[in-house]
């Protein structure tokens, strides 16, 4: 008997309102379940019913950060998803479908005819349940067992009582049943189980919105914009359990403004949208600059310019970002790789926010808010939090409060209004003196520029960690990216290092970038041989900052702008062009 390497693709393709995240979502769950490294990508259009979607998961027994092209197994919903999807199907695959739903039958062997909605009328009375039938299915031709998913079953159908979970399990067992039984060529593969371990499953917007409970936020407001509205969702869930107050305002500019009215008042206050919805938020960056308010930003790209592709994916917001607002302050961006670093980032930035008094920006997009990634755990002693406010007891000591007072370091103390005892807390959006009070003299205007910006930026620069290198210590070639490029640019090197000196550099604190006296990235750059900045753009737009910050030049730029994440396969195609 042949054990097979395991290393799983299947992609589940109809579509909306096919139940394809219900089929994807339980599935990702049960292999995570079973202790495999799970990855997973959504590519769906924007629309209640109908056009054409899919749901990849990619499970395997060694880590996984990436999609692959090809796939193992096709769980095909519609016909359509057979007609685009069928050559991506390995030679020694299956496509998973119902001749009857789709009005056509194939006889060639990696089709696998189940039916999916005959099985649900005949065994639950009722056609909804042919998607129950249909991952019970999947289980069989890995011949998975169903434990994992009957606890799913159970856990989702609780509030509907025995019957409805009864006959969920009945046609579970029944789709199961059916696919390992009609599959004749399953019987030379063996899946081997893993080690068992306790795996967590998370995408990368329920950990900015872990992230950001984690750090004390208390405040969330946000006017839904895919695919920002996950983060937004996730905190709602916990708003009663960890006393957050979350609003969804009437529009973005509403968001903005009373997240810096929270945060003035004394809360750790955030909002997020995406582009569309960030360019309306503008003005009340500049406020946040001006008033020295601390303020977290989640901006989730999405293909623009207007609306453009509202649920596909792309990194060209981060000029935008780094230039928006009028006038001169300063600001951090983070760009996560991985929902692990985005947990850590989010984290980070309410440290900084909170200690410059700044707006920090938590910068992703659709295809990393969407991933599945799964984690041992996340260690929590790592966290950082500092309380900078300061209260009536705090101040005790302080003869005289001033709220914009000079100092070395550009920083003054942060009290908290209405709870500074004798102290009054001044704020203007004008600009203003020590105190608060509005001035037009030149002298005061220096003096408050360079205690905003120029006395805090340089210590903002020391607190930026240099990027990953990841790979050979001293490479030859150089893949360079930040953000979500991270896991797929990984695994091209990870295959590219077989025979060749080569390493990724991964940015995930984007700007300011390190300064060059405290990490030789600049250094390792200029000898290696080749280097390639690779990014979900049209103009290179890292590679921009890079250059206009250091001076240095990629020697290649690998881009890609069509809405879709970068690939394993078609990554390394574009690599081995330049090799």
């Amino acid at each position: 008997m042949e054990v097979k390497f395991l290393d799983y693709t299947l992609r589940i393709g109809g579509e909306a309102g096919q139940g394809l995240q219900t089929i994807g979502g339980a599935l990702a769950k049960i292999f995570s379940r079973k202790g495999y490294y799970v990855f997973t990508h959504q590519d769906y259009m924007s629309r209640v019913r109908g056009g054409h979607n899919f749901y990849q998961i990619r499970f395997s027994d060694r880590k996984v950060s990436a999609s692959r092209d090809m796939v193992d197994i096709l769980l095909a919903l519609d016909l359509n998803t057979i007609e685009i999807h069928k050559e991506s199907v390995r030679n020694d695959g299956f496509i998973l479908y119902d001749s009857e739903t789709i009005k056509k039958k194939f006889e060639r062997p990696e089709f696998i005819d189940v039916p999916f909605k005959k099985i649900a009328l005949d065994v639950g009375k009722s056609s909804i349940m042919a998607n129950t039938v249909a991952t019970g299915a999947v289980l069989g031709l890995l011949d998975l067992g169903l434990e994992n998913l009957n606890e799913i079953l159970k856990s989702t159908f609780k509030k509907k009582g025995e019957e409805v979970i009864g006959k969920n399990l009945a046609c579970a067992e029944a789709g199961y049943n059916y696919s390992l039984s009609n599959c004749p060529r399953c019987e030379g593969v063996e899946i081997m189980e893993p080690e068992e371990k306790k795996l967590m499953l998370i995408d990368g917007v329920q950990a900015i919105g872990l992230g950001a409970l984690m750090s004390g936020c208390k405040f969330y407001s946000a006017y839904p914009m895919t695919p920002s509205t996950g983060i937004l969702n996730y905190l709602a869930s916990k708003a009663e359990e960890h006393g957050l107050v979350v609003e969804q305002a009437e529009d973005e500019i509403s968001a903005v403004n009373m997240a810096i009215g929270a945060s003035f008042t004394g809360v750790r206050a955030m909002t997020g949208s995406s582009g569309g919805g960030f360019a309306l938020m503008v003005e009340g960056l500049s406020l946040a600059g001006m008033t020295e308010t601390p303020l977290v930003i989640a901006e989730i790209q999405r293909p623009g310019p207007a609306t453009g592709l509202p649920t596909r994916t792309e990194q060209a917001d981060l000029l935008f970002i780094l230039y928006a607002g009028h006038g001169e302050f300063p600001k951090v961006i983070f760009e996560p790789g991985t929902p692990k670093q985005a947990f850590y980032l989010t984290n980070r930035a309410f440290e900084l926010a909170e200690k410059y008094q700044i707006p920090v920006f938590i910068q992703s997009d659709q295809y990393l808010g969407d991933s599945e990634w799964t984690f041992e755990n996340f260690d929590f002693e790592h966290l950082i939090y500092n309380d900078y406010r300061l209260r009536k007891k705090d101040l005790e000591g302080v003869e005289e409060y001033k709220r914009y007072k000079y100092s070395d370091t550009g920083i003054s103390l942060l009290a908290v209004p209405g709870e500074a005892g004798k102290h009054l807390v001044v704020a203007d959006s004008d600009e203003h003196d020590e105190e608060g009070h509005i001035i037009e003299d030149d002298e005061t205007r220096i003096k408050m520029v360079r205690k905003r910006l120029l006395k805090k930026l340089p210590l903002i620069k020391k607190e930026i960690e240099a990027p990953l290198l990841y790979g050979d210590p001293s490479p030859e070639i150089v893949l360079v990216g930040h953000g979500s490029t991270y896991g797929v640019i990984k695994e091209v090197v990870d295959i590219l290092s077989r025979d060749r000196k080569i390493a990724m550099m991964h940015f995930s604190q984007v700007y300011p970038l390190p300064e060059r006296d405290r990490s030789d990235y600049i250094e390792l750059l200029e000898k290696a041989k080749l280097t390639i900045s690779i990014e979900n753009n049209a103009t290179g737009q890292f590679s921009k900052l890079v250059r206009a910050e250091t001076g240095f030049d990629f020697t290649h730029q690998i881009l890609k702008y069509d809405g879709r994440p970068f690939s394993i396969e078609n990554l390394k195609e574009e690599v081995d062009a330049y090799l």
